[in-house]
């Protein structure tokens, strides 16, 4: 919430000589998330160097993330596809490469790549929501059901599912 305070802390920890992956990974997302976007891709350089192999996908995830936040789709696509060829139990690049599919009209890429993340992790909401969300889309209003009721045993409090959940028993009741 407050990545200017983090900001010192990291650069308080590289005057420390803590030099590591991690380190110059979240300093990135901070600099970013500050708007300092020329330190975020120099910090981003340094993370990439200093990566292990058990790290690189998390990096290239990370530089997904910010280039959806600058609105560089293609740039994003390639990172969270880098993530995935890095490590291919990724399921945070699954989602979100699931939701980029589906903003570029490629329905059963989404799909595929939802379905991924259902299976490899059952405890995030998000693919069983996004997924519950695009059937419902297409009209297949009792997968939307089934994927909506396993999004809220994942995360109960989730306003939009208990929508699409009242949005489908009208469709139902309709029937």
């Amino acid at each position: 919430d407050q990545p200017e305070l983090a900001l010192r802390f990291y650069r308080r920890l590289l005057q420390l000589g803590v030099r590591n992956c991690e380190v110059w990974n979240n300093l990135a997302l901070c600099c970013f998330y500050a708007s300092q976007y020329d330190l975020c891709l120099a910090a981003f350089e340094h993370a990439l160097q200093l990566a292990s192999d058990a790290d690189m996908g998390d990096v290239w995830y990370n530089i997904g993330q910010v280039a959806i936040g600058i609105g560089d789709l293609g740039l994003a696509y390639q990172a969270l596809k880098v993530a995935i060829s890095i490590d291919s139990n990724h399921v945070e690049s699954y989602a979100n490469l699931g939701v980029l599919e589906l903003r570029k009209g490629n329905v059963e890429s989404a799909r595929a790549n939802f379905n991924t993340v259902q299976s490899m992790a059952p405890y995030m909401f998000e693919p069983f929501f996004n997924g519950a969300l695009l059937a419902f889309k297409l009209g297949d209003f009792q997968e939307a059901h089934d994927l909506a009721t396993k999004a809220l045993e994942a995360y109960p409090e989730h306003h939009d599912t208990h929508e699409l959940l009242r949005q489908l028993r009208q469709q139902f009741s309709h029937l």
